[in-house]
């Protein structure tokens, strides 16, 4: 896989949106947060953009980020926002200038959609918040991303005890798992469910595979999670890491399982550890994770490290 290139001080980061619209008083925590690490920004045509939910027409969405992939002057893209939008836009893009000159394309949720797409093209993408609300978020969130984007030695590493309470002895079983060294992958369960059969799918073969999810019913979990395991995507990896199942909603007959009870049944019959509540998701604290990266999984004395 191929890194992009990292960046220095002075440089110049596009904001687009590839899916919902948003306005430029939105970004605002998201402009300050960059120059305050010494980056320029520029604004594409999409953000004020709107037609209906989307910022902009599908042509001018897929325009404006070819426009900041084609430019030499832009050192890397971050995402305004997801929503829906970014897979009415893929097939109109033109990769080509990207993969001789790749550049970070930071996001997540929606925008999981680049993500496996340019895998499949041999490239690193940096999964991580969008600008909205980046303020919001925590400050290993917001770290995160400097961290990956300026080069800097970057992990992740979270205390197995804050999670035992709410998951039992199923937390324990599958967290204490030594060492694991693979390509890490995924992002957004329904958006890599929904890519199935397509030019972006992923591949997982012999790779950790991240998920998460938001505003779920519990039922459609089980039945993407089917589909997957029937399309053979689950069968050869080397670990699961789920992260935030975030909102999730259920029937008035109750489907009777969590969304991490039902991932955990759905693959206990495979022979790799399954880590639950990872810091990355919908929820406050949203780790960038490198995608396409090799990177070491650790789990010992009641902590899990994912060092990149």
């Amino acid at each position: 896989m191929i890194t992009p290139n990292t960046l220095q001080k002075g440089d110049t980061v596009a904001i687009v949106s590839t899916a919902r619209k948003i306005t430029k008083e939105e970004l605002k925590p998201a402009l300050e947060l960059l120059k305050s690490w010494g980056l320029k920004s520029v604004l594409g045509k999409t953000i004020g953009a709107e037609e209906n939910q989307f910022a902009g027409s599908d042509e001018l969405r897929a325009a404006d980020f070819q426009e900041m992939m084609d430019d030499p002057n832009i050192n890397a893209i971050w995402c305004a926002r997801g929503g829906y939008g970014t897979v009415r836009i893929i097939d109109k893009l033109d990769f080509s200038s990207f993969t001789k000159n790749p550049k970070w394309i930071i996001g997540y949720s929606d925008v999981t959609v680049l993500h496996s797409h340019i895998h499949n093209l041999g490239v690193e993408t940096l999964h991580a918040q969008m600008c909205l609300e980046i303020e919001n978020k925590t400050e290993k969130s917001r770290e995160s991303i400097r961290k990956v984007i300026f080069g800097e030695d970057y992990l992740i590493s979270f205390s197995v005890d804050a999670y035992k309470e709410a998951c039992g002895d199923t937390l324990q079983e599958n967290t204490r798992l030594g060492f694991i060294k693979g390509e890490i992958i995924g992002g957004n369960l329904s958006v890599l469910y929904s890519l199935v059969g397509s030019p972006s799918e992923m591949k997982t073969e012999g790779k950790i595979l991240f998920i998460e999810d938001l505003d779920e019913m519990l039922y459609h979990i089980d039945r993407m999670m089917m589909n997957l395991k029937r399309s053979g995507y689950l069968k050869n990896l080397k670990a699961i890491i789920i992260g935030g199942m975030t909102q999730m909603k259920d029937n008035k007959v109750y489907f009777g399982k969590t969304a991490e009870e039902t991932i955990l049944d759905l693959v206990k019959e495979y022979n790799y550890p399954v880590i639950l509540n990872f810091p990355a998701g919908h929820i406050l604290d949203n780790r960038g994770l490198i995608l396409g990266r090799e990177v070491k999984l650790i789990s010992e004395n009641d902590k899990v490290i994912l060092e990149f």
